[in-house]
């Protein structure tokens, strides 16, 4: 059974979803060359009418994405580094995002906004690290992240699809990951649904993107005294909020680990909802990069902002053990 990259899966979701549907186009900085390879031979495949290397100026093609979208074309657009999305924060929330809520659903705005290489890279520096996908959750915008290979095709063909704009985050943590795969049956993957990725009786374990493959060696590091199930949320919004409270059910004790600021974060919003919604025996725990955090440059710093699989070890074993402590924070 072949191989396939999680790149390689972004490069053939766009792809196919181009074949599939001729108003699919990409916009963004280098596309033609595909700098970041996720659009690698759409160039040539496709011609320069429908992959469109744009000027330098983020705001200008985000908001020609919004009106190409009103005209019935299906805009991707790919940023090559995540802190672009604060340039165009109010295009995506305060526009794209409200204008079939404020025609009564008369418009629909049909843009992707893909990350390709978002979050923690060892010395990547504060203005090339950040993953603020709690911010378009916040605001109601759709919201992905995905953790492996098939989930990163099928969930960027299903944004593609989406009549609603929708920001995908693939982050850099996962760029290297490769899955066995029989290409014919990649399928979109809905949004709003989570997957178990490893069945457990005693704590779940929520893992955003990158941190599924963390939870699940510690998983397996534990296997012998904790039986811990891994949830992976694919979608921040919508949530699979039925089906971590399914998972709570059977644990009833929950840690989140998440690659992002601890405050307001995801990893707070689950917590929050698990614990006013949900079924809990102990206080659930989190495992997030620092409050406020800007990663700097310097390796030993930057390792020591992210989080790690130590800290969620001790956050599992704390949760399982009710040992009160705020060192896995």
């Amino acid at each position: 059974m072949p191989k396939l990259s999680y790149l390689k899966a972004l490069n053939r979701a766009i792809g196919d979803e181009m074949d599939r549907d001729g108003a699919v186009c990409v916009f963004g900085e280098d596309v033609g060359v595909a700098v970041t390879h996720a659009t690698a031979g759409l160039l040539k495949r496709f011609g320069p009418d429908r992959v469109l290397d744009t000027p330098i100026s983020e705001q200008a093609f985000t908001g020609f994405a919004t009106g190409a979208a009103l005209a019935g074309l299906r805009p991707l657009i790919e940023f090559q580094i995540p802190a672009l999305l604060f340039l165009v924060f109010e295009q995506i929330a305060n526009q794209a995002h409200k204008f079939s809520l404020m025609t009564g659903g008369q418009t629909r705005v049909p843009v992707t906004y893909l990350l390709p290489g978002s979050g923690s890279r060892e010395s990547w520096a504060g203005q090339h690290s950040d993953h603020p996908y709690s911010l378009f959750a916040h605001v109601g915008v759709k919201t992905v992240v995905p953790a492996t290979p098939s989930d990163a095709y099928g969930l960027l063909a299903t944004a593609i699809r989406d009549d609603d704009p929708v920001v995908v985050f693939a982050p850099s943590g996962a760029l290297g990951v490769r899955e066995d795969l029989d290409f014919d049956r990649l399928v979109p993957v809905p949004l709003g649904v989570g997957r178990i990725h490893r069945s457990g009786s005693d704590v779940t374990v929520v893992a955003v993107g990158h941190l599924v493959h963390d939870a699940l060696a510690v998983a397996e590091e534990l296997a012998g005294s904790v039986s811990v199930e891994v949830f992976d949320p694919r979608s921040l919004f919508p949530f699979d909020w039925s089906g971590l409270a399914a998972s709570l059910e059977r644990t009833g004790r929950l840690v989140v680990v998440d690659d992002s600021n601890r405050s307001c974060g995801i990893g707070a919003e689950i917590v929050a909802t698990a614990a006013e919604e949900m079924r809990l025996i102990a206080p659930p725990r989190r495992v997030t990069r620092p409050d406020g955090a800007v990663l700097p440059f310097a390796r030993a710093l930057d390792l020591a902002c992210q989080p790690t699989r130590a800290q969620l070890r001790t956050a599992v074993e704390q949760a399982v053990n009710g040992h009160p402590s705020r060192s896995a924070e």
